[in-house]
């Protein structure tokens, strides 16, 4: 076809100069023309004589001219003259079949080019209806419980479920029902995610993953077919597991506005709402779904028959931690030094993924130091680093640091001699993090849920203390012991203020 279109336009597009009618008229009157070629619109010739056409171009003989049809006298005053013409018909259905094909086979290509890269892997054009979760065979997952750790209570919750993936008929024999959904709930980065391929894992199961925001797009319908589609994926594939992590950004609660709701994430939802109820229970699917944020989730995604189990994933305890740290550290040469127990409680409130991050910043302190192993120092490094941010060098004066040390002090001080707090573990007067000059460190002995009023003034007393070091040694304190006293005193008003 393209050889085709080359050879129609090398019709019209002869070589020559174009000359207009009259001009052609002229040349034949005076004998100059050797040949002619008469066309349906054109007339092509060549001159007896090179350099007539123009002076400039001596060696241009040959000529284009627009024929005017209305000439009835042109044949007898060709003949007249003696110049040897020639007729030549041209196919016109060519440049006109030409014309509307090339451009309709340009938007084909297009289409199909554009189409093909936006469905990819996915299925086509249409695959923007279809579910996007990953699905991992029941031997991909390789996830048990040996690697969860620190969340005990939590992993027994979900040992039921796994002995009704493997045995269901234990369960169904004497008249009862699994739950349909189970909701793992807690802060982030405490492992939500980890216990559900954990569950596939040992339940040697297929598992769907997906995150809440991949069901929601900003056409309308789109959300409702991926849970019919993810629905029916499942069915086909039980016994598995469908998880649906960060589930308060598909099932956040329905409220009626001036400003209008978002329709397209309310029928997102009514549909897993409806796809949950009729969902035959005798098949063995559980829904399981994670969030750190349970009380913006619609009262009717919690109900019973839907995500009735709620399963508690709360921050370790100081034993969590530990054995948390020693998975952790399977893969990290350690050094005779390195005991875990005293880490663990210098990282009172980490979550598993702050724990991971301190094994790994702790290796690459190492790393930049040529170590062969991860020493106890390492991890003091990426604690501070952790905790009071990145160190400083920045040039200070020695009035400053003084002040600054004399400040520290002032904590360590009043730490260390009020009762009922934790030890002292590390005084810095080195900058980190937002704005800090120094810290001083004191670590927990074991894990505190209660507070007593005593615990919280002995807390503000070490807070105060800082700035009180810091009078007492630049002597900018007059009657210290009467500002103590009454700052004893404001202190104890505040608290009976918040108590009553």
């Amino acid at each position: 076809m393209f050889v085709l279109a080359l050879a129609q336009l090398a019709l019209y597009f002869q070589t020559g100069k174009t000359i207009s009618y009259s001009e052609f008229k002229q040349f034949v009157r005076q004998d100059a023309i050797k040949e002619l070629i008469v066309g349906p619109d054109t007339i092509t010739g060549e001159l007896k004589s090179p350099g007539l056409l123009d002076p400039k171009t001596p060696d241009l003989k040959r000529f284009n001219a627009a024929r005017v049809n209305d000439d009835p006298d042109l044949v007898k005053e060709l003949e007249s003259h003696k110049v040897a013409y020639r007729g030549e018909a041209v196919n016109k259905w060519l440049a006109e079949a030409l014309s509307w094909l090339l451009p309709i086979g340009l938007v084909l290509i297009l289409w199909f080019f554009v189409f093909r890269r936006m469905g990819g892997a996915e299925g086509g054009i249409m695959s923007f209806a279809r579910s996007r979760a990953k699905i991992y065979a029941d031997d991909d997952v390789k996830t048990t419980f040996a690697d969860v750790a620190g969340v005990d209570e939590a992993a027994n919750e979900l040992r039921e479920i796994v002995e009704f993936l493997k045995t269901p008929a234990k369960y169904t024999s004497l008249g009862g029902k699994i739950p349909k959904g189970v909701l793992l709930v807690g802060p982030p980065g405490t492992g939500k995610t980890l216990l559900a391929r954990a569950v596939a894992g040992e339940a040697h199961v297929p598992f769907f993953s997906l995150s809440g925001s991949e069901f929601v797009e900003m056409f309308v319908g789109v959300g409702a077919a991926r849970v019919r589609d993810l629905f029916a994926q499942a069915e086909n594939k039980s016994p598995c597991i469908v998880f649906i992590d960060e589930l308060d950004a598909l099932g956040k609660i329905r409220i009626q506005s001036p400003m209008g709701s978002h329709e397209e994430r309310e029928q997102t939802l009514n549909q897993l709402l409806a796809e949950m109820d009729g969902f035959d229970p005798r098949k063995a699917v559980i829904i399981m779904g994670a969030t750190n944020r349970p009380e913006v989730l619609d009262p009717a995604l919690l109900r019973p028959g839907r995500f009735d189990r709620q399963v508690l994933v709360d921050k370790p305890d100081v034993k969590g931690r530990e054995d948390i740290l020693r998975i952790h550290v399977r893969s990290v040469k350690l050094s005779n030094d390195v005991d875990l127990r005293v880490v663990a409680a210098r990282t009172a409130g980490f979550a598993s993924a702050d724990l991971a991050n301190l094994v790994n910043e702790a290796a690459l302190f190492a790393a930049r130091k040529d170590k062969h192993q991860v020493d106890m120092r390492d991890f003091g490094e990426a604690i501070d680093r952790l905790i009071a941010g990145i160190e400083k060098r920045r040039v200070m004066s020695e009035r400053e640091r003084r002040i600054v040390a004399y400040h520290e002090s002032g904590h360590a001080i009043v730490a260390t001699a009020l009762p009922n707090l934790d030890p002292v573990h590390k005084v810095s007067i080195v900058q980190r993090g937002y704005g800090a000059l120094g810290f001083t460190m004191q670590l927990p002995t074991e894990d505190r849920y209660l507070m007593t009023r005593r615990d919280l003034l002995s807390q503000l007393a070490v807070l105060l203390g800082g700035r009180t070091a810091e009078e007492i040694a630049l002597r900018e304190l007059r009657g210290v012991q009467e500002q103590l006293q009454a700052l004893e005193v404001a202190v104890e008003r505040m608290v009976d203020e918040r108590a009553h």
